[in-house]
């Protein structure tokens, strides 16, 4: 389970809304609503009053949260030897792009392109211009 966790390899601690915002509120209304067996469609609707963005943005932090969890767990039977490629069964062929590094479609093996889309997917989330941490009425420093 220690290898599970090791940040060097492929898990990345949870991003955390800060307590007393208004992410944090609707951070524990979505996880009240998708552990109380309620239907999915009334679980993810918009609550009254509340920001489509901001709601949008719990959701996918939260979403990316559980996957590296998951990921976490099977990381280690899928290694460079065994998942040779990332695909999405016989029919589909993952390859990895981002215009940096790779700059065209580039076939890497799966754990390869794991990594550098966790990687990606957080760097979005960290983005302040794209996941803004302070919405409404911010505290002034």
């Amino acid at each position: 389970l220690k290898q599970v966790f090791n940040k060097d390899k492929t898990f990345r601690p949870k991003r955390k809304f800060e307590p007393g915002t208004q992410r944090f509120e609707l951070h524990k209304r979505a996880q009240a609503s998708l552990n109380s067996g309620v239907d999915l469609k009334a679980a993810v609707q918009l609550p009254s009053g509340e920001d489509q963005n901001d709601w949008v943005a719990v959701h996918v932090v939260d979403f990316f949260n559980r996957i590296n969890l998951i990921y976490g767990t099977i990381c280690e039977f899928c290694t460079e030897r065994t998942c040779p490629v990332m695909s999405g069964g016989p029919k589909y062929e993952y390859r990895w792009q981002d215009d940096l590094k790779y700059k065209k479609p580039t076939a890497l093996p799966a754990p390869q392109y794991m990594n550098l889309l966790m990687d990606w997917i957080e760097v979005q989330i960290n983005n302040e211009d794209i996941f803004p941490t302070c919405v409404g009425k911010c505290k002034e420093e």
